[in-house]
């Protein structure tokens, strides 16, 4: 399986969060292989852990494999997969949800296997699958690659075959590949999408888009009604010219509030302005902005809300 890269700038470029777990999992596996052979057992996964305070495995069993094909695949789908996720979301938000869909493949074995050892990355490796496919469907993979075929239905096709080959080694009695595991990094993966959470950016990008740019120069304002002409040359004109006449006197011109000027990003249009504030959260999270980028993201933000 290999992959087709999208129209973007290096899209095989490591993030901080998939550079430091692909790390992990190699020293891991290093370790593993040369100091202690049995490291598995000792990080593992064992349903029984949860009755002998061996609670620690719950989130060290992802970082151990059973062999170098195991790491090697999770490891080449982190780096398909996992770079362009991290840059939508932001390093903190990529890593609790791989933790969590790492999580729910320990779920799924705790209760539907209920025995053997667990190791790997394959359920949080899955939940990073079905969220790009959840994100950029139609992106395209080489399956063994030769294939095209479209991330949605790469991963469709990988959930719906680990789920006959999961029912078919419960019946035989168990299998050493945990394939309900992999099913549960994804059951988790979907309800990480059910949590309550603000309007996502491609929303926002969305509503902003569709809505008419507004000029630098606000408009002028229209009268509601135009004033019927007077008569000319009737009495009462011309008491009312002379009263005004006298009682006239020079007033200072109005002082005008300077106005405030716009970000520096916002050079064109105030929608141009938060496409840019938004590409910027995109490749650096919200931890990058400054504070006049959020205060433009808000006030955009408080509208749609109200309309």
């Amino acid at each position: 399986m290999s992959y087709v890269p999208p129209d973007e700038p290096a899209p095989f470029r490591l993030t901080p969060a998939v550079l430091w777990l692909i790390a992990l999992n190699v020293a891991v596996f290093f370790v593993q292989l040369t100091l202690q052979q049995d490291l598995p057992q000792t990080l593992g996964f064992a349903p029984e852990d949860l009755e002998a305070s061996r609670l620690w495995t719950a989130g060290t069993y992802m970082f151990v494999h059973a062999g170098f094909w195991h790491l090697a695949f999770n490891m080449y789908s982190l780096w398909m997969f996992g770079p362009r996720l991290e840059r939508e979301w932001g390093t903190g938000t990529f890593a609790r949800y791989y933790l969590w869909c790492g999580l729910g493949g320990l779920v799924a074995h705790a209760l539907l296997i209920r025995s053997g050892l667990l190791v790997g990355a394959s359920g949080a490796i899955f939940g990073l699958m079905y969220a790009y496919g959840r994100r950029w469907p139609d992106d395209e993979v080489l399956f063994f690659g030769v294939v095209p075929m479209k991330v949605k239905h790469m991963v469709w096709g990988m959930i719906a075959v680990n789920l006959a080959l999961g029912a078919l080694s419960m019946v035989q009695g168990g299998d050493r590949v945990a394939y309900l595991a992999h099913l549960g990094g994804v059951a988790f993966g979907m309800l990480w999408y059910l949590r309550p959470s603000a309007p996502s950016m491609d929303r926002v990008r969305q509503r902003v888009a569709a809505a008419p740019d507004v000029g630098d120069e606000p408009p002028r304002p229209v009268p509601k009604s135009f004033p019927r002409p007077r008569e000319r040359g009737s009495e009462s004109d011309e008491v009312v010219e002379k009263s005004k006449a006298v009682t006239a006197k020079p007033q200072p011109a109005p002082r005008v509030a300077p106005v405030r000027p716009l970000p520096a990003a916002a050079t064109a249009t105030r929608a141009a302005a938060l496409d840019l504030v938004l590409d910027k959260i995109s490749q650096q999270g919200m931890e990058s902005l400054t504070s006049e980028e959020r205060r433009l993201l808000e006030e955009t933000s408080q509208k749609l809300r109200e309309r």
